[in-house]
């Protein structure tokens, strides 16, 4: 029996779109003599489709693009992942399911058992658990059928109280097939091989993995689909961050089976979904993994939305400069306009580094002084500043001017603001609100200032693209003379493991101070961090590379007293 997997970019609701490329896949897969092809987790509508679950004629089209589907599979078997209805009154409208489609027909639909409720997920919120778990009889073999998840409950501490492949490895099935849906963060592929291979060695059977690939808003899919044969070697890996499909022939995964019940691979016990693989920041750990996802997200954040220009203000920063890098390489540099804005307390080199950069990367650059426009609000607003010395309220109406100078040129051409602040600044509130806070895509915002000279670094690895006076001169917003982020904040290579601690692996002040973090430190800014929430609740998506991003993955209360 040959299978194929098809890894593919799906988009949430173009059913069109969707369909015609599932269809070309189960054509390729026919070419190839397959005899089975599996799809992703809900790839009829796109993942996560959210509260479009709840429209009734968002539902009517899965149901219409699976009548679709299901004509083109008179001679192979299709296994999609789209939206099922429960025909029972208690629970959920639906099921997260699996539909295997085979001679024209739906043949059976498997449903989700776990469905994950933590961090960017809400399944539950939507979809009712299955209550009854089949195995799927095709050709001969048993195929044991279940969607992300529903393979992930192993280890001393399972967040679910059942175990969908407990119930079906009684039935004698031959191999694990899994449709998901696994978003990318920096240590998730690591986890993600774990995770299969210790399925593989519990319960003695060769795995097919198939992952989508592509980005949804603030979510990127990196595929990276695996075939585990039965000793738990790894027979095939297709690429990150590309589509791409692979055959294999189930005969060759058998070898001298794994005894079902062995001990799983101790890498693949712990908990992985709710914390991150490493104890410690490493501002290195996987950059060229990072670049690549920021890349795609930003990429197909533009083409999903129909947009295809850019507009950022280049500072001649390290996080601008990274941030105009990589969008002249996911758009291309045409399509990506740099303004610089140079106030009262800009240095020179600010200007001179961020021409350089744009003549270097070739994409359109303007210089428009906001010394003007800074003068006239100082007039307009002197009656009513009484005379205070000067303080946060010019220094933010510098970032407001330059703001609206972004938006304004945006609006008149069609841009969409790049924003181009990072995790550090966005945890601690070090920003301005409707100023350098504006933006139509956070880029940044789920990656700390380390690992941005790391991203920097990365981006010069064959030749200098980003000059290299931006990577080693202080880092400063230059709202006011002399200026420097060190004068209000820590050390960014301190602060940003101390923000690891707190943010990624949710660690309290007793256990931060206990890791030699000065407990002064600790307290003033675990107190920045929850007294800016009011910020971030206002800020725009970010594009999410590390287990814990801010957005839909961490919900706190913006009005609380907890650590304030």
């Amino acid at each position: 029996m040959k299978i194929v997997l098809a890894q593919q970019n799906y988009h949430i609701g173009n059913f069109e779109a969707n369909t015609r490329q599932i269809i070309d896949g189960i054509r390729e897969a026919e070419a190839r003599g397959a005899d089975l092809v599996v799809f992703s987790e809900l790839c009829v509508c796109g993942y996560p489709p959210r509260d479009f679950l709840e429209f009734e004629d968002f539902i009517r089209r899965c149901e219409a693009a699976i009548d679709q589907i299901r004509e083109h599979t008179a001679g192979i078997a299709v296994l999609v992942g789209a939206p099922a209805r429960n025909p029972k009154p208690e629970g959920k409208d639906l099921f997260n399911a699996a539909w295997f489609l085979y001679e024209k027909e739906v043949k059976q639909v498997v449903h989700k058992t776990l469905l994950p409720t933590y961090d960017i997920f809400d399944e539950d919120r939507y979809f009712e658990p299955a209550y009854e778990w089949k195995v799927i009889p095709f050709k001969g073999k048993r195929l044991a059928v279940t969607i992300c998840e529903d393979i992930w409950n192993l280890g001393d501490d399972p967040l679910y109280r059942i175990c969908p492949m407990d119930r079906l490895i009684g039935q004698q099935p031959d191999m694990i097939i899994n449709l998901s849906a696994s978003p990318f963060d920096y240590d998730h592929d690591i986890q993600r091989k774990a995770i299969v291979r210790a399925n593989v060695l519990k319960y003695g059977l060769p795995l097919f993995y198939c992952n989508a690939v592509g980005a949804q808003t603030e979510l990127v899919f990196d595929g990276g689909s695996l075939v585990f044969d039965a000793q738990g070697n790894v027979v095939r890996e297709l690429p990150l961050f590309a589509p791409a499909l692979a055959d294999v022939e189930w005969e060759d995964l058998q070898g001298e089976r794994q005894a079902a019940g062995a001990a799983p691979d101790p890498a693949g016990a712990a908990p992985f979904i709710l914390r991150p693989a490493t104890l410690s920041f490493d501002p290195e750990r996987n950059i060229a993994r990072i670049h690549d996802a920021l890349v795609m997200g930003l990429r197909d954040y533009f083409r999903k939305m129909n947009f295809s220009r850019a507009i950022l203000g280049s500072s001649g920063g390290i996080d601008s400069a990274v941030v105009l890098a990589l969008a002249c390489e996911a758009l291309g540099k045409d399509n990506v306009r740099a303004i610089l804005m140079p106030s009262p307390f800009s240095s020179e080199h600010s200007v001179s580094d961020a021409v350089q950069l744009s003549r270097t990367l070739g994409n359109p650059h303007d210089i428009i002084s906001i010394e003007e426009a800074y003068q006239a609000f100082l007039h307009t607003l002197e009656p009513f500043f009484e005379g205070r010395p000067f303080d946060v309220a010019e220094e933010n109406m510098q970032a407001r001017i330059r703001g609206n100078i972004l938006m304004s040129l945006a609006n008149k051409f069609g841009y969409i603001l790049l924003n181009t602040s990072n995790k550090s600044e966005l945890s601690t509130g070090y920003g301005t609100l409707y100023g350098d806070m504006a933006g139509g895509i956070s880029v940044l915002g789920d990656v700390y200032k380390m690992q941005v000279y790391a991203l920097a670094r990365y981006i010069n690895r064959e030749r200098e693209i980003i000059p290299e006076h931006i990577l080693v001169k202080a880092p400063s917003a230059e709202l006011r003379p002399g200026q420097k982020d060190s004068d209000s904040l820590p050390d960014y290579a301190v602060m940003d493991s101390l923000l690891y601690q707190y943010i990624e692996r949710r660690q309290g002040p007793a256990e931060i101070i206990a890791q030699g973090f000065d407990e002064a430190l600790v307290a003033r800014i675990l107190r920045l961090v929850n007294a800016n929430e009011y910020k971030r609740n206002q800020f725009c998506p970010i594009i999410r590379v590390s287990s814990k991003a801010f957005g839909v993955g961490r919900r706190v209360p913006i009005v609380g007293k907890y650590l304030i």
